[in-house]
C-alpha cells in the first residue's frame, strides 16, 4: 500500500487535493493512504510514514522549498511531486531531486498520469532486461523504462521514455525473449509494453506518454485477454 502526503497551507485546497488524489487512485486500482497536512513543519513531524508527498510552494512560515530542503537534509528519499499556482521554482525543484511539477489548477489527467507513474516507482522498478548488439556495441535495455518495440524490416527501434535505439533483430527472436515480460504484439509492426498503456479501443492503444499505437483488427480480442490478464497480475494500469 502506497502512503502519500498532502501539504498545503489552505485547507479546503489540501482537503480537495487529498479527495482527488484518493478518486484517481481508485480509478488506477491501487490501494493507499492519503494524508493531508497544513504547514511544513507538520509534515517533518512525520515524515517517515510516506512513499510519496504533494507540496504546495506558496506557503507561510515555511514554503514548500524549504520544507523540501529540510526532507532531503533528513534524509528523505522518496518521491516529491510539486503541486503549486507559481512557475517561478520549476527549476529549484532540480536542486531537491523532485519527481514532478505541477502548476494549478491540475487537469485530472494531468495529476493521474503523475500519480500512476509515482506509484510504479515508488513500488520499485524491475530490473528485467535484454543485451543488444549494434554496430559492435552491446547495450543493455532496461524493459519497464521501453513503450515499445517498432519492427522494419530487419531492423528493430526501441521507443523508451527518453530516447530510441535502434539496432538488429528478427522478430521471431524478439518475441521469443519478451514472453511473460508484459509485452504484446499488438500489430506486425509493433510489440507494446502493457504497463504503459492509458486507454485502448479496437482500433489503437494510447500510451501514458500520449503516442498512439495501432491495434490489428485480428489481434484485438488477444490484446484486450493479455491487457486483462497483466491488469490482474500487477494491480491495473488503467
Amino acid at each position: 500500500m502506497l502512503s502519500i502526503a498532502v501539504c498545503d497551507d489552505e485547507l479546503l485546497e489540501c482537503l480537495h487535493i487529498a479527495a482527488r488524489i484518493r478518486d484517481l487512485a481508485k480509478e488506477l486500482q491501487f490501494s493507499c493512504t492519503v494524508e493531508h497536512f497544513c504547514s511544513g513543519r507538520e509534515l517533518l513531524r512525520a515524515l517517515d510514514r510516506f512513499d510519496l508527498i504533494f507540496l504546495d510552494i506558496l506557503m507561510d512560515e515555511m514554503d514548500g522549498m524549504e520544507t523540501a530542503r529540510r526532507c532531503r537534509e533528513l534524509s528523505f528519499d522518496k518521491l516529491l511531486v510539486f503541486l503549486t499556482s507559481s512557475r517561478r521554482y520549476v527549476f529549484d525543484a532540480y536542486d531537491v531531486e523532485a519527481f514532478h511539477y505541477l502548476v494549478k489548477p491540475v487537469e485530472d489527467e494531468k495529476l493521474k498520469n503523475v500519480l500512476r507513474r509515482a506509484a510504479w516507482k515508488a513500488r520499485g522498478v524491475s530490473q528485467d532486461h535484454i543485451v543488444v548488439s549494434w554496430e559492435r556495441k552491446r547495450r543493455k535495455l532496461f524493459l519497464d523504462h521501453i513503450l515499445y518495440f517498432e519492427i522494419r524490416g530487419r531492423q528493430v527501434e526501441a521507443h523508451g521514455e527518453d530516447e530510441s535505439f535502434t539496432y538488429y533483430e528478427r522478430i521471431g527472436v524478439l518475441e521469443e525473449q519478451l514472453k511473460e515480460k508484459g509485452f504484446f504484439r499488438c500489430h506486425k509492426s509493433y510489440l507494446l509494453n502493457l504497463r504503459h498503456v492509458d486507454m485502448y479501443d479496437r482500433q489503437e492503444a494510447v500510451l501514458d506518454n500520449g503516442e498512439r499505437i495501432v491495434i490489428a483488427k485480428r489481434r484485438y480480442e488477444e490484446f484486450c485477454q493479455a491487457i486483462l490478464a497483466y491488469m490482474r497480475e500487477n494491480g491495473g494500469i488503467l
